[in-house]
């Protein structure tokens, strides 16, 4: 299994206080008390979820031109007209995705083209299904603009968990579709603005799958 270049200090940290609470309690209580065991056992299931946090799975992708594809693993919980206010300043289609911390956490570019805009916003940490997290949250916007000139916009959102997103892109370069673009750690949510007559091609409370769910269909 790949890890994640994200994780590499938190595993380290992890596993160093891990090894220090059972050396501790170890030199703490004689031989034969059940404590012992009982948290050598739990410090293994601890370090296991904190690794599992940071797998890179391998996945077969297909690149389309007229595909949105999610830009993260999780679950549909926002099918919805809104007016996006950053960038468009109108009318648009958002399709937000919950990432539960049991969800891989890479994020990945949804289309291939060239990012037109990008800004990292400093906020709060609301919980990731609060109606406020997607403009009051520490987040970051993306806008990749195709071949055929459609603007795509999404947004990494920390939440109450996850308090740090990462990302690998920067305005005018040029990207492709289902390449990794960034990481939040610990989960959180990814929300994506389409224009009103791409094709949905999911449901609320679908499983996407980053880098090959379809989301939407452009005309």
């Amino acid at each position: 299994m790949k890890l994640h270049k994200e994780g590499y200090t938190i595993m380290a940290i992890t596993a160093i206080i891990l090894i220090i609470i059972n050396l501790g309690i170890n030199y703490l209580l004689p031989d034969g008390y059940w404590i012992p065991r009982l948290t050598l056992i739990a410090s293994i299931v601890v370090f296991f979820l904190v690794v599992q946090f940071f797998r890179v799975p391998s996945r077969v992708v297909r690149k389309s031109d007229t595909e949105i594809v999610a830009p993260c693993d999780g679950k549909v919980v926002v099918i919805e007209e809104v007016v996006e206010t950053e960038y468009f300043k109108g009318p648009r289609r958002q399709i937000s995705i919950f990432m539960s911390p049991l969800n891989v956490h890479v994020n990945w570019n949804p289309i291939s083209g060239v990012i037109q805009y990008f800004k990292y916003h400093p906020g709060l940490y609301l919980v990731a299904w609060h109606p406020k997290s997607s403009t009051e949250n520490e987040r970051t916007t993306v806008v990749i603009r195709n071949t055929q000139g459609v603007d795509v916009l999404f947004r990494q959102i920390a939440g109450a968990a996850a308090r740090r997103i990462r990302w690998y892109v920067k305005e005018g370069d040029k990207v492709e579709q289902s390449t990794e673009m960034g990481f939040i750690k610990f989960g959180s949510r990814v929300d994506i603005f389409i224009p009103l007559d791409a094709e949905v091609n999911v449901n609320l409370q679908d499983k996407t799958v980053g880098s090959v769910t379809v989301l939407a269909k452009l005309k």
